[in-house]
């Protein structure tokens, strides 16, 4: 498609129909062709009125309460079998190897400390962790519109169905995921709103002129004495965005000049975890926790469950109790919980002593994973560039 802005050789005068380019010389002169410039937001009356969609608009429509949930059967949960929940000690050569690498990590750390450092004292503070997991499904409406490219519209040719009838595929349970869908009988075939259904807009880069000021002579015409040789000395080039147009296609309805308008459906699934650590007095900052892995002690998941009951550490059962009706009260409200899950974890933390150069120091080492957290002592100067 081509719009009425054509592009002249050097020393040309653009004439777009309607309207002469000046150039910057020319106080007071504005080009003003006749395109329209910029999308603009779609008229309300471009929407029509779907039974049960009431409220949506474009932009979002709020979230739409689920159906009524149904009801728990799964019986209260009894405390894990204990038969196996120790967790072998770390020795002091796993503990120092753990320490150099630490150290050697660090571009800043200075290697003495881990190398020469002598282990005086390892003390195990294990502790527990229980986190709840809330599989959810949330579902919103708003009215949308894309480039019409041959679609048929159906609007209105049968009942649109209601937000939760419309059939959608979770991904695995307890992953993330946003699914939009078309929602059946309500799209409409309507004129482009931002270009007025021409399928073009001016330019911004060289507003609808098809030129821009010479990047070479900065728009003078003249490098030094001689005419600019990039732009033959008219001070202008051919504007590369729009190809010497001064339009281009509309963003809105990609040149289409239609617009496919409907109701869209955002179906969104998610994951709400919410983790509880029993408190432990070895100096480690519980927020390192939650980037390890525990020894698991006991995962069920069921659609509701039910709190633990009956936990050897009281503050577990507690924390399950509170969690699982926050949980099932604060998510059924406007999502559709899916399933639940809730694992309670044995995290291995050890607080290792040590000497260095006559001073007594401190590291952990926690989770599976051999995690090290360090006040270390000694570091070196260096520069990051």
């Amino acid at each position: 498609m081509f719009c009425s802005a054509v592009y002249a050789p050097p020393g040309a005068v653009y004439a777009p129909p309607g309207a002469v380019y000046a150039p910057p010389m020319a106080s007071g002169a504005a080009y003003a062709p006749p395109l329209a410039s910029g999308p603009t937001a779609p008229p309300a009356s471009m929407f029509g009125t779907v039974p049960g969609y009431e409220d949506t608009v474009m932009g979002g429509g709020g979230y739409l309460p689920p159906p009524a949930p149904l009801t728990p059967v799964a019986p209260p949960t009894p405390a894990p079998d204990q038969a196996d929940w120790s967790i072998p000690s770390l020795s002091e050569d796993v503990a120092r190897d753990v320490f150099k690498d630490y150290a050697s990590s660090n571009c800043c750390y200075s290697k003495s400390p881990a190398v020469d450092g002598v282990i005086t004292n390892m003390e195990p503070y294990h502790t527990y962790r229980y986190r709840l997991e809330t599989y959810t499904e949330s579902r919103s409406t708003e009215w949308a519109h894309k480039p019409h490219e041959g679609e048929p519209a159906d609007f209105y040719t049968e009942t649109a169905p209601r937000p939760w009838e419309i059939a959608a595929t979770p991904p695995e349970l307890f992953t993330n995921h946003i699914q939009d869908i078309r929602v059946p009988y309500t799209s409409s075939i309507k004129e482009c709103h931002s270009c007025h259904a021409s399928g073009t807009m001016r330019c911004e880069e060289c507003d609808g002129s098809g030129s821009k000021r010479c990047w070479v002579c900065n728009g003078d015409g003249k490098k030094g004495e001689e005419d600019c040789s990039h732009c033959n000395g008219s001070g202008r080039e051919r504007c590369s965005d729009c190809q010497g147009r001064g339009c281009e296609d509309c963003k809105t309805c990609d040149g289409k000049r239609q617009l496919l308008t409907y109701i869209n459906l955002k179906v969104e699934w998610t994951n709400q975890l919410e983790d509880f650590v029993v408190q432990q007095n070895s100096g480690l900052e519980p927020d390192k926790l939650s980037d390890v892995t525990g020894k698991i002690l006991f995962r069920i998941n069921q659609y509701l469950v039910y709190p633990v009951l009956g936990f050897p550490d009281p503050a577990i059962s507690q924390a399950s109790e509170r969690m699982v009706q926050e949980h099932q009260t604060k998510y059924a409200q406007d999502n559709r919980i899916l399933q639940q899950r809730q694992t309670v974890e044995l995290i291995p933390i050890n607080k290792v002593h040590y000497k260095w150069k006559g001073d007594s120091h401190v590291y952990h080492v926690y989770g599976n994973e051999n995690h090290v957290s360090s006040d270390y002592p000694a570091t070196c100067c260096c520069v990051i560039l």
